[in-house]
């Protein structure tokens, strides 16, 4: 009995530590990454507006919900449902085109340089991750490529001189759009690694 005892608890054991796989890994790690930024992107856009007077705070808000932001331009899913219909490939494309569109705009966001500096280098690594998963999870589909991304940068006009009162509204753009990116490719990598590890204890 004892010998059974020792064999079933082996078992258990080797189940229970098998090892983590490279896509397992990259997964954690990017979602990690993004739930960082996303993190810094909340408390910028909230010092920000705390900065501002009630008023400037309410026409600010006003304006942002007529105005678009540059991601607003890229396919993706409209709500939640069509997030969690989408293949994982398809949600890594996206999040991959959202971190890249941010790589040279972060740079800009008004923040002391040690924030800027560690948000820039968290979506490069980001970025970089992301590929990895894109060709670890291609199965034979179309091929995804940096080359294959249409550059464009976001807020074309955002880095003209401007006067006081536009280059407020300009900054509550940019913190209000980074933080709304932020969360949809922490949206986008938690569906998508619940959808390859559903062993995995995620809340969507």
């Amino acid at each position: 009995m004892n010998r059974v005892i020792l064999l079933l608890s082996v078992m258990c054991v080797g189940v229970s530590s098998q090892p983590i796989t490279e896509n397992q890994r990259l997964f954690s790690i990017a979602v990690g990454r993004v739930q960082y930024l996303h993190l810094v992107a909340k408390k910028l856009f909230s010092d920000f507006e705390n900065s501002l007077q009630l008023e400037d705070q309410r026409q600010l808000n006003k304006i942002f919900l007529q105005d678009f932001c540059h991601s607003d331009y890229f396919l993706s899913p409209i709500d939640k449902h069509e997030t969690q219909r989408s293949s994982v490939l398809k949600l890594l494309s996206i999040s991959y085109r959202l971190i890249e569109s941010w790589e040279f705009s972060s740079r800009f966001l008004v923040a002391g340089f040690a924030v800027r500096t560690q948000v820039t280098s968290k979506l490069s690594e980001l970025k970089t991750g992301l590929m990895k998963l894109i060709e670890a999870n291609q199965d034979g589909a179309s091929g995804f490529s940096e080359s294959s991304v249409i550059q464009l940068t976001p807020y074309g006009n955002y880095y003209q001189s401007v006067g006081v009162d536009e280059s407020f509204r300009r900054n509550y753009e940019l913190f209000a759009c980074f933080k709304k990116d932020m969360h949809k490719v922490e949206t986008y990598l938690t569906v998508a690694k619940c959808r390859l590890f559903p062993e995995a204890n995620c809340t969507l």
